[in-house]
């Protein structure tokens, strides 16, 4: 009897569903993972972003240097988010089709047929073109195809490197409005000062060759995310 469904309707459907919502667990999982890491690298470049603003006001000497520093930490700020948000749309992507594969499975467990669904190969041929998802996307992909809720396509949609490229474009003009969230908050935070004056114990800053040495582990942790 049960090689007579296979050969009719093909592989176990409730197999085929909980491997597809095995694969959509593990990519939610994964970006859940990249999620918090670049949440641990936003904290991190805003600290940097304070320390250099504040060397600066401190160090007039070095303020030029400093400067520099503060708008090229708000820069790679600029490119942390951007990536978050990317991610997080992805994620909102990948539960929407998680709750379409399992309706689609429903309906057929109901209908006793399976009609293929534009709107969950939409998604996926988006998600399939996302770096930190694309192995198991195509898994993913080749399990809904078997089982019949989309076609055997992937879109040449524009790559995710284009996008980036031109994203980086308008990032300069994202700099400022960076900056400004930042040290206004640091500010408007700060504490009032005391009516006499209290000479305060020096503040170690971490030297400009290793705030670039953290940049350069900041980048290369970010770009580990995209890959």
């Amino acid at each position: 009897m049960e090689t007579l469904k296979a050969v009719f309707f093909g592989p176990d459907p409730q197999a085929q569903m909980r491997k597809c919502n095995a694969l959509i667990r593990a990519n939610t999982r994964q970006l859940d993972r990249d999620l918090s890491q670049l949440k641990a690298l936003d904290n991190k470049t805003r600290m940097y972003i304070i320390n250099s603003s504040k060397r600066a006001q401190r160090n007039p000497s070095q303020a030029k240097q400093a400067n520099s520093e503060t708008k090229t930490f708000a820069r790679e700020l600029v490119r942390i988010r951007k990536q978050t948000s990317r991610l997080n749309t992805s994620r909102a992507q990948l539960q929407s089709v998680g709750m379409q594969v399992n309706e689609a499975f429903s309906v057929r467990k109901i209908q006793g047929s399976l009609q293929k669904s534009t709107a969950i190969m939409k998604d996926v041929n988006t998600l399939v073109r996302m770096p930190e998802l694309q192995s198991t996307m195509h898994q993913l992909s080749t399990e809904l195809v078997k089982a019949g809720i989309i076609e055997e396509m992937v879109d040449d949609a524009m790559p995710i490197d284009d996008m980036l490229e031109s994203e980086d474009l308008e990032a300069d003009e994202e700099v400022d409005k960076i900056l400004q969230e930042i040290l206004q908050s640091k500010l408007s935070q700060a504490p009032a000062k005391p009516e006499s004056p209290v000479e305060e114990a020096p503040v170690a800053e971490p030297e400009f060759e290793d705030q670039e040495a953290t940049l350069e582990q900041m980048r290369d942790r970010l770009e580990a995310l995209k890959s």
